[in-house]
């Protein structure tokens, strides 16, 4: 019995030590190409943003080059990455999204 509260003991000290996961921003990037129009549909349908948040995230990529749609675990924003690049071929632009440690 107390070999098993030991272990117990244990397990709970290396839970507490992992702490929360690593979080990760999701990124998108200026081009030439791809429409702002096409950016705001991106990030409401895929970030569930308002219209004027989708807005200002879409100037912001366009004035600055990039710019944050959302920040998540990182297997959630390996799923956003790929959502929109999907669908930015499917519809033939050429958006860049990435994803970046926080």
């Amino acid at each position: 019995m107390a070999t098993k509260f030991q272990e117990g003991g244990q397990l709970e000290a290396q839970r507490n030590r992992l702490g929360p996961p690593k979080m990760y921003k999701v990124v998108l990037l200026n081009d030439d190409y791809t429409p702002m129009d096409f950016v705001i549909t991106v990030l409401r349908r895929f970030f569930s943003l308002d219209t004027e948040q989708a807005t200002r995230i879409m100037l912001k990529v366009h004035n600055e080059g990039r710019g944050v749609c959302g920040i998540f675990p990182r297997d959630i924003a390996a799923t956003k990455v790929e959502q929109v690049l999907a669908f930015a071929r499917q519809h033939q632009h050429p958006l860049a999204c990435i994803m970046e440690e926080n």
